[in-house]
């Protein structure tokens, strides 16, 4: 079993920055995917970015340039810088991670809002 925590989420201005961590413990494979996702209100869950446990990464059109996810392969954490915050990236964000294409977790998830 693998559990994932999420932190870092909250309230900032648009134009702002925050920092979201995720922690994985438990049986993790080495060579693995790890990720974040977002979910808005009434909107299905969509892919922000990915990073392979070799730092390959990606991301979404929407998030490129301002969005930077990287990892801590020794402690299992990966990260999500976020800079320029629009609005439109309000959401629950959450943590995932995969390997071998049939093994998925993810986190409980921690609300991101862009506002005034």
């Amino acid at each position: 079993q693998v559990h994932l925590v999420e932190s870092g989420g909250g309230l900032v201005q648009p134009g702002g920055s925050l920092r979201l961590s995720c922690v994985a413990s438990g049986s993790i494979f080495s060579i693995n995917i790890m990720g974040w996702y977002r979910q808005a209100p009434g909107k299905e869950r969509e892919l922000v970015a990915t990073i392979t446990s070799s730092s390959r990464t990606y991301y979404a059109d929407s998030v490129k340039g301002r969005f930077t996810i990287s990892r801590d392969n020794a402690k299992n954490t990966v990260y999500l810088q976020m800079n320029s915050l629009k609005p439109e990236d309000t959401a629950v964000y959450y943590c995932n991670i995969n390997w071998l294409r049939t093994v998925n977790y993810w986190g409980q998830g921690t609300q991101v809002t862009v506002s005034s």
